[in-house]
């Protein structure tokens, strides 16, 4: 009788797993039948969204290199364009899947609300730098004056343009001011005109020293023969004449241009007898 419990127990216990291993194959192919269309879907929009989104680069890429971009922005660009395609497509293919993409999309907009809180003074530099890439109000070269910096511009960046100073000290101007300020570009029409004002004596005659003060620049090896330099006056009195002398150079050669101009003007006046203006003083003496 022990005998046919036990075997009796065997057969039920054999029974039992054969029906759980029956349910659980039965789940399997009815898993398999019902997600198969949804995961082979998945595979083949996967497949064809890499392909479109790999087009889509290349074809961003060549227009941005047709307009002659810079390339920091093109990469800049090209990589905002692959990750944001990349999410879309990620966000598709959980869709057709079958999850619930809102809560996902919602995850993803919290997530960029807190990036951009985080990141708001690195946004506005980068928004401006974007900006600025784009309109080009200056390149890496060109002499510029802005956020009270003069100097030349050694590098320019996303978020900053570094611009390297007459003092030879290197600036860092963050972009979001930089984009929304004054801009002086010394360099876009490829000759600067050097500013400079010397005075003469009231007696001097003002052509005798305008005619000694372009010849004297004439010979500075980097002053510019075309244009040639100018001699206007500038102010009468006060005991002087104030002249303005204008000089054109390159852009690479402003300051010593600048410095060189007036010590050969200087020079070449002393050797003329041309006299600068006498400093006087007028006392009133009152009697009592």
């Amino acid at each position: 009788m022990q005998l046919l419990q036990v075997l009796t127990d065997t057969k039920q216990k054999a029974e039992v797993t054969i029906d759980m291993a029956t349910g659980l194959v039965s789940k399997i192919v009815d898993f398999t039948i019902g997600y198969a269309p949804k995961i082979v879907g998945a595979i083949l929009f996967y497949l064809i969204g890499t392909w479109l989104i790999k087009k889509m680069v290349s074809l961003i890429a060549k227009f941005l290199q047709a307009k002659d971009y810079d390339p920091s922005l093109e990469s800049f660009l090209l990589s905002i364009v692959k990750v944001a395609l990349t999410i879309l497509l990620f966000v598709s293919i959980m869709g057709i899947v079958g999850v619930d993409t809102g809560a996902f999309s919602a995850l993803i907009v919290g997530a960029g609300v807190a990036i951009g809180g985080a990141l708001n003074g690195s946004l506005g530099n980068l928004a401006g730098g974007v900006m600025m890439l784009i309109f080009k109000p200056f390149k890496v070269g060109d002499m510029i004056e802005a956020q009270g910096i003069t100097g030349m511009v050694s590098e320019q960046g996303v978020f900053n343009t570094t611009v390297l100073t007459p003092e030879n000290k290197t600036v860092f101007i963050p972009n979001g001011p930089l984009s929304t300020g004054v801009i002086t570009n010394y360099t876009s029409y490829g000759n600067l005109r050097v500013d400079l004002t010397m005075a003469i004596s009231p007696n001097t005659e003002i052509e005798t020293a305008r005619s000694v003060a372009i010849a004297a620049m004439l010979t500075h090896p980097k002053v510019l023969k075309t244009p040639s330099p100018e001699v206007n006056v500038l102010k009468v009195g006060d005991g002087m004449v104030t002249l303005a002398i204008r000089p054109y150079c390159v852009q690479a050669d402003y300051w010593d241009v600048y410095f060189g101009a007036q010590e050969l003007v200087k020079n070449a006046w002393d050797k003329h007898g041309i006299d600068g203006p006498t400093p006087h003083r007028v006392v009133i003496t009152k009697s009592a």
